[in-house]
Parts: structure tokens; sequence; C-alpha cells
């Protein structure tokens, strides 16, 4: 038993115990990318549904309903600001508005991630690297608060966004990707906004490359000089377990390497008390499974241990990717004929599950009633006992997690002793 919380009333006890298995320690997110509105790079802004689309609510309501609460969601600057400084663009924030409001809703968390990698309006060529359109040479840092500070100012109400300041900066010098970043983020604290910011690092924000030279000043000098006025940030990296950490093969180097290359940066987030976010990481699906060769698994086990026995540090993590374009991309999350009869998971869904935290809803008393905050992808079961040292039953049926408020009706009459509590379970 994981936590308790009680009352003591006027002439009746009520103790609501909240039953946790302990496997793992508690991180507060778990997720996944839904990819689609990053998509064609090369034809800036591009044509919505022809270069680009969006995740839809199917997809959130599966992740969602396999216990995850949380959603990246890249999309590009371009289509939201089409010009420097101007105002956004109606019909793009219409699009990603509705997705944001709709899975918010749901008690869903959505981290807003402009995939641009540090530029605006790059060579198309070259999107991810050029000189043309990066932030803090080509572009005033200015253009980017700007930015920052019109999309903060219509989400500081809604708590469940988050705001990714940005895609994995490259090629530049690190105190100059630093200086950009807090001029976002003072554009956001200018909004208004307090919500929860995630900071990348320069080297494309590799966990592997924290503490390395070799691109310029390490992230872990750097990004000490980060500026968060409202002090409600994380530092976000990513990484995956081929040679060369890029993600680009299906190579697993060995099924330790996960935990190797966040060790560094895990350190560094203790030593200076700060928190981190995994915000992509992957194995092939085709790596999962007991052939002799197969040792995705093995990987994003040790992987994901270890991001639960540091939670102290580690706020959580999300997949890369699914979304409703990737076919049969070797990462995707997606299920295949997603809603239909014949859908089917991948192979890593299972793995990532086991890892999704259990939540500790907190429950209140009023009106005869215990109310408290469910979440989808979770089953309650409510219990009853006249005593402690007699046999629990259960006090009703069984309750699915919907993401907003659920209800139990109890004897709260004067004189009347009764006990209560709630186990939790993940949806089948």
């Amino acid at each position: 038993m994981a936590a308790v919380r009680g009352v003591k009333l006027a002439g009746m006890a009520l103790i609501f115990c909240l039953c946790l298995p302990q496997t793992i320690a508690q991180i507060k997110y778990a997720g996944v990318n839904l990819a689609g509105a990053e998509f064609g790079q090369s034809n800036l802004p591009g044509t919505y549904n022809t270069h680009y689309t969006y995740p839809n609510q199917a997809e959130v309501d599966y992740f969602a309903g396999r216990g995850m609460n949380l959603i990246r969601l890249p999309f590009r600057w371009e289509r939201l600001q089409q010009a420097t400084n101007a105002s956004l663009n109606g019909a793009e924030l219409s699009r990603l508005h509705n997705f944001v409001s709709a899975t918010t809703a749901k008690g869903v968390y959505v981290i807003l991630e402009p995939h641009n990698f540090a530029r605006y309006y790059p060579d198309p060529d070259n999107f991810q690297a050029s000189a043309q359109g990066l932030i803090g040479s080509y572009h005033p840092n200015s253009v980017f608060s700007n930015f920052w500070w019109r999309l903060a100012g219509i989400y500081r109400t809604n708590q469940h966004v988050i705001f990714n300041l940005m895609n994995e900066p490259n090629s530049m010098p690190t105190e100059q990707w630093v200086a950009a970043a807090n001029a976002a983020i003072a554009g956001i604290r200018a909004a208004g906004a307090t919500n929860l910011i995630h900071v990348p690092g320069n080297q494309w924000t590799g966990a592997h490359a924290w503490t390395a030279n070799y691109y310029g000043t390490p992230n872990s000098v750097a990004m000490l000089d980060i500026v968060d006025p409202a002090s409600n940030h994380v530092f976000e990296v990513h990484q995956y377990l081929d040679s060369d950490s890029s993600g680009t093969s299906t190579n697993i180097v060995n099924v330790n390497i996960g935990v190797t290359r966040l060790s560094a940066f895990t350190s560094w987030l203790r030593t200076h008390n700060k928190r981190g976010f995994l915000g992509e990481f992957a194995v092939a699906n085709s790596t999962i499974g007991g052939g002799p060769t197969q040792m995705g698994d093995e990987a994003l086990t040790n992987m994901l241990s270890y991001i639960a026995a540091n939670s102290d540090v580690w706020e959580g993590w999300a997949w890369w990717a699914a979304g409703p374009w990737w076919g049969n991309y070797m990462f995707t999350l997606e299920p295949a004929n997603l809603g239909q009869p014949g859908q089917t998971e991948r192979a890593a869904m299972p793995i990532l599950r086991s890892f999704i935290p259990i939540p500790a809803p907190a429950l209140e008393l009023a009106n005869q009633q215990i109310k408290f905050p469910s979440r989808l992808g979770f089953v309650y079961q409510p219990q009853a006992a006249p005593s402690l040292a007699t046999t629990w039953t259960n006090h009703g049926p069984a309750l699915a997690g919907t993401g907003q408020t659920l209800t139990i009706n109890v004897n709260t009459s004067e004189g009347a002793t009764s006990f209560y509590r709630l186990t939790l379970s993940r949806a089948p």
C-alpha cells in the first residue's frame, strides 16, 4: 500500500487507502510524439493535407487509453507564423488549437514543439543545419522571442500545455543558442504564462553529448546560464541507441547503451539541482523479441528502468514517434489499422506500458461522496469494509478512467463506521 489518506469525522471514521504496485518509482509524464504537422519541411509554409497533416483524436484516445498522459506535438514555425514578427496565421492556429484543446480537455498534457532545428525558413536542401535561417545570426533573437510571446499568450491559462522551445538546435555556438533560448523564455514570461518550459541544448540536444566539447562549449557549462524568471523549466534531451545516436538505423550498440548515454546528464541534473525530460528515444520494433539478435526489449527496459530509478531528477519521457502518415516506419508506435477490427499494437507498446506511472489521485470527501480525478487507461475499483480487520469487498462496479472527476457514494450517516479504499489497475 503506497499511500494512505484519511479524515476523522464526528461519530465515524473514513480511511481512504490507495493501493499501488511497488514496482517502479514514479515519474510524472509518459507519452509519445505525434508527428505529421512538421512533415514537408522543404515545402514551407506548404499545403495542409498535401505536405503535412495533424494527428487526430483517435490517436490521442488510443495512447491515453494505454495510460499515457502526454503528447509531444511537433509542428513547423513557418506555418504558424508565416513572416517574422507577424500575427499567427489564423487557419494554422485553428488546426493546432483544435488538437490542443480537445486533447487537454481529456486531461492529457500537450508539448508544443517547433520542429525547426533553431532555424526559420532554412535552406530547403539543408533544413536541419543550414546557416540560412539560423536564430541568433541570420535572424535576431527578437524574432524567436516574438513567436513565443504570441503563442504563450494563447495558452497561458492552460497548464496542460508545455512549451518546448525548439527541436534539436545544432551547428552553432552553444552560447548563441543559450541567448536565443533566454530571449524566448523572456517572451513567454512577458506574455504572463507560467507554463512549464522544456529547454533543449545544442548538438541536437543529445544526452550523450551533454558534457562533451567537440561542438564548442559543452551544454553542461553553457546551459547553466539559462534564465527563467518563473523558475519552471526542465532540460530536454534526446537519445537513440544506434552507433552514432542519430536514430537513423535499427542498430543497438548493446543492451546497456541507453543507461550509459544518459548517465552523465543525470549526474549533471542532480549536481545542479535541475530536472530533465527525455523528449525523443526509440528502438526499432523489429529489434523486440526473442531472437538471438533482438535486444530492443532489453535495451528499452534497462533505459526506462534507469529513468524510473532516478525519478528525483527525471520528469518523464516521450517515445519517437507515432502519427497518421508514418506507415511502416521502423520506430512507429501507431497501431496498425487504428480503430478497425484488425487493430494491432506495435511491439514496443507492451514494454512502454509497464513503465507508465500509475497515478495517485487526490481524494475529496463531500456530501456523502468521494470524488477524485481519473485518468484514461486506468481502472478504479472502490472497496469497503466495516473494520480494518475484516475482508474488503467491492463497493460498486469498477470505474474506467475518463480523464474527468469520478464520484463514489459512501455512507456518512451519524454513528456509522466504514472504511473505504480505492485500488488501481491498468486498463486491459
